[in-house]
């Protein structure tokens, strides 16, 4: 998620192109750090966001409008004052630093033509917007920095702004190829940190996939490559900032499955593994990028508290289970305390008072084996011994085989609802998963006899040959989807011996083709624990072989005949409706 340097170049690139010499027709103030701005031009009417959020900084345009506040703040009203209806003539960023400037011209008071300059800075927690006259002086900023906040620079009415060298970087845009040897393979540092800490505009991202097509290892020591790597390595830092200059970009989002994982302004060929979606702009990425990653931070926060339930219990269930397991070991001699009491029924006669041990033939096996007596006790006193021995590890193994076969069941459940955990991807979601948990107790019940009503739906894909892919979000959705939604020749899809969704296809009475059974694998792979391996073995069969054993829990079924197949859980290009 690198909001870099080359990101800005692309944006101001975008903005140039869509709403340089556009007229500022509304000004709005939505939060408290950010700025809708309605503009017109020769395309239409279009909004630019604005946000110096600490947490999440933003420039993209956008047809979207958000309220505003009744009143407006007085940063808002200050920017009404100065250029409402002013015309945006020149948009920059300055030496490849995570800026915009945006030049205002507009008619004061006395219809005098007047510049102003909105600085935006894009900067993690230090980012603002910052409104200057002419000559740069301060006229008042969305957020006000004073000395004790940073030693730095003060943001203040009456200050003069300039941006702050706080590092040596470089413009990657105008360095030579002396400079960039000097910089990046003089430091004793990682390639990777060398390149990103040299120049601004250059994210981790950047310098990872620079390392990339260079085919080098980003943690090499920057000064261990010979002379032709280090220009090899130059030859793709040059030609990337040549593509930069001449407005070349490739926006697009990475994705692994349906979760974005990070974006960028040109094409990142690190990430082959995982999916790569281009967009015709850079502001489609951001809104986009920003808006999927929102729900996917929004569940996980909100499912924390579940997911705690759920890996206290595993955590607790799974100690319990290891020691049955060593107590259910313990219990594999009494066989062995049986032949003993047995053989001294067998062969104890002839013992002598006071023994200590007695040597016979086993004749289960016609081995010799010596038996340990005690000396205190009659043959028959210790062949009961043995014959005590043996029934009571035989009660033990009999509740055991019980007791951990629950214990088992126990964790498997809760593993498949983790697995539901983590592809929720609606609050609605989350509550089928709560009711869940408190139906089996994990979780008290607030209103006693109240239930939350359940909105949830399964995922519905549409495969390639338009036969329709139904898939489980939880267990009460597998359940249902199994065995009422789907019909007896409708066929069956699960990953093999770990949890993870149904899957339901709808044949309709037709006979499925190859693809269709690739496609589910597929769904059927990414739905399941083993969403992160690259291959995932699927059990399919038609629905009516699938079975539900009495008093089982949600989701548990089994079967006896089924086919298998191997699929990768990669379900780019797989259609949702």
């Amino acid at each position: 998620m690198a909001f870099d340097g080359i990101v800005i170049a692309n944006l101001v690139k975008e903005l140039n192109d869509t709403i340089l010499n556009g007229r500022i027709s509304k000004i709005a103030q939505p939060e408290n750090d950010e700025l809708l701005l309605t503009l017109k031009g020769n395309s239409g009417q279009i909004r630019l966001v604005l946000s110096a959020s600490a947490s999440l900084p933003l420039i993209y345009l956008t047809k979207t409008n958000k309220p505003s506040p009744m009143t407006a703040p007085n940063f808002c009203m200050l920017l009404r004052k100065h250029i409402a209806n002013g015309r945006i003539t020149k948009i920059y960023q300055p030496h490849m630093e995570r800026i915009i400037n945006f030049e205002i011209e507009h008619l004061n008071e006395l219809g005098d033509l007047c510049q102003k300059l909105l600085i935006v800075e894009i900067m993690g927690k230090h980012s603002n917007i910052i409104f200057c006259d002419e000559n740069y002086k301060i006229i008042d900023s969305i957020k006000h920095i004073s000395a004790q906040v940073s030693s730095v620079r003060e943001v203040l009415p009456g200050r003069t702004y300039f941006i702050p060298e706080t590092q040596e970087k470089c413009n990657p845009l105008e360095t030579s190829e002396k400079e960039f040897f000097d910089n990046v393979f003089s430091r004793p540092q990682t390639l990777l940190k060398s390149i990103y800490t040299s120049y601004t505009g250059i994210s981790p991202v950047i310098a990872s996939e620079l390392c990339f097509r260079a085919g080098m290892e980003g943690d090499r020591p920057s000064c261990a490559l010979n002379e032709e790597e280090k220009l090899h390595l130059y030859h793709h830092f040059s030609w990337m900032m040549e593509d930069i200059r001449e407005g070349k970009f490739c926006p697009n989002i990475i994705k692994n499955g349906k979760e974005p994982i990070e974006f960028s302004a040109v094409a990142l060929t690190q990430y082959s593994d995982l999916t790569s979606t281009e967009y015709p702009d850079i502001s489609s990425v951001l809104e986009s990028y920003y808006a999927d990653r929102n729900i996917y931070t929004r569940i996980r926060q909100k499912s924390v508290d579940l997911r705690k339930v759920v890996s206290t219990v595993l955590e607790r269930n799974r100690k319990k289970y290891d020691l049955q397991l060593r107590q259910l070991k313990d219990t594999e001699k009494r066989e062995k305390y049986k032949v003993y009491g047995e053989l001294i029924n067998t062969y104890g006669y002839g013992l002598e008072e006071g023994a200590k041990s007695l040597t016979a033939q086993n004749y289960y096996t016609n081995e010799m084996i010596t038996i340990p007596l005690d000396d205190q006790l009659t043959p028959q006193e210790n062949a009961q011994k043995y014959f005590d021995r043996y029934n009571k590890l035989k009660r033990t193994f009999e509740a055991l085989s019980d007791l951990t076969k629950e214990t088992l069941e126990e964790i498997e459940h809760l593993e498949s609802i983790s697995t539901s955990l983590d592809i929720a991807v609606s609050e609605e979601d989350l509550t089928q998963i709560k009711e869940e948990l408190t139906q089996y107790g994990y979780i008290k019940r607030k209103h006693v006899g109240k239930k939350e009503k359940i909105k949830s739906k399964p995922f519905h894909y549409l495969s390639s040959d338009g036969f329709d892919i139904y898939i489980g979000k939880n267990n009460f959705q597998n359940d249902e989807l199994t065995f009422k939604f789907a019909s007896g020749n409708d066929w069956w899809f699960h990953a093999k011996g770990m949890p993870g969704s149904h899957v339901i296809v709808k044949t309709n009475g037709e006979e499925l083709p190859d693809r269709a059974f690739e496609e589910a694998g597929r769904l059927a792979a990414y739905y399941s624990k083993g969403r992160q391996n690259d291959k995932v073995e699927i059990d399919y069969l038609e629905k009516k072989n699938v079975k539900k054993p009495k008093g089982s829990k949600p989701g548990f079924v089994v079967y006896y005949t089924n086919y298998s197949l191997v699929a990768s859980p990669d379900i780019s290009g797989l259609n949702e409706i």
